[in-house]
């Protein structure tokens, strides 16, 4: 009872002081001058403009003189594209050869094969082909990944990107320039014939611990993709940057170096387990 009377004493004094507060702000004329300002903002207020609705004149409209003239009296202009220098004569010189012939005379397939992925066709009409003495000699400067690139002739590695002729002394085709030669510096899955499974010898070695004249011999060879689609093995998946992001996994960037401190063969295997660990509830690897 005595919680009630509390309130009620409280309220009592707020409604007097409210009173005591109106009476004095009456007495400073402070209510006409809020009344006032009031009115001079609500009158300087914009007036909206009235809508009306656009009529469209369809008479002919007016042209430029320079538009009326006819396309007979134009001239075309011929640009030249521009080109990098590293696609210049000092990577390739041509003698009689074009590249990009008929498209008739595309070849995907050998016989009734599928054209393997170490093996692109590029249509060249002629021959004529060959590398400068500078370019080849710089071709197997790098044996890992190769030391031209040839935006045209190279293949494309599926994990690092760089489209190089390989720097394998032997390849007919990056020496020579023979598209009907297999790049013996990339690797082809038996299965799909893919540009999944071009792998050049650095990203095989680093990312899967395999060896490129392993893979060479062995005819049955499959890619990461393949042997997750088969069931072979559900923990080898590919570690390439986007093949992770597709599974929403954050890309492994370079790590090598922390999959040898570990003690793992390479990159894939330390994925592998981290997969498996994750599965079984083990405590995730840093």
């Amino acid at each position: 009872m005595g919680r009630f009377s509390a309130k009620t004493d409280y309220e009592d004094l707020r409604n007097v002081r409210i009173l005591e507060n109106k009476a004095r702000l009456k007495t400073l004329g402070l209510q006409k001058t809020i009344s006032e300002l009031r009115s001079i903002v609500s009158s300087a207020k914009p007036s909206r403009k009235p809508w009306t609705r656009k009529v469209y004149d369809l008479s002919s409209l007016r042209r430029s003189g320079r538009l009326k003239r006819t396309s007979s009296e134009v001239t075309p202009i011929r640009f030249s594209l521009r080109r990098s220098s590293r696609l210049g004569s000092d990577s390739i010189q041509t003698n009689s050869g074009e590249l990009f012939g008929d498209e008739s005379e595309d070849e995907e397939t050998v016989g009734e094969k599928k054209r393997p992925a170490n093996m692109p066709w590029v249509n060249i009409k002629g021959s004529g082909l060959q590398l400068s003495p500078e370019a080849s000699a710089l071709r197997c400067s790098s044996r890992g990944r190769g030391g031209v690139y040839n935006s045209v002739l190279g293949i494309c590695c599926h994990f690092c990107r760089q489209k190089k002729l390989c720097g394998e002394e032997d390849c007919k085709r990056c020496g020579n320039l023979d598209v009907n030669e297999p790049c013996i510096g990339k690797t082809d899955c038996s299965v799909c014939h893919s540009s999944n499974g071009v792998l050049c010898r650095a990203c095989l070695k680093v990312r899967y611990g395999e060896e490129m004249e392993e893979v060479r011999e062995n005819k049955e060879w499959m890619c990461p993709h393949c042997i997750e689609e088969k069931g072979i093995n559900q923990y080898w998946i590919c570690n390439s940057s986007f093949c992770l992001k597709k599974r929403n996994m954050a890309p492994t960037g370079i790590a090598i170096y922390r999959a040898k401190e570990l003690g793992y063969k390479s990159v894939a295997h330390l994925v592998m387990d981290k997969l498996k660990g994750k599965e079984e509830g083990r405590p995730e690897i840093v």
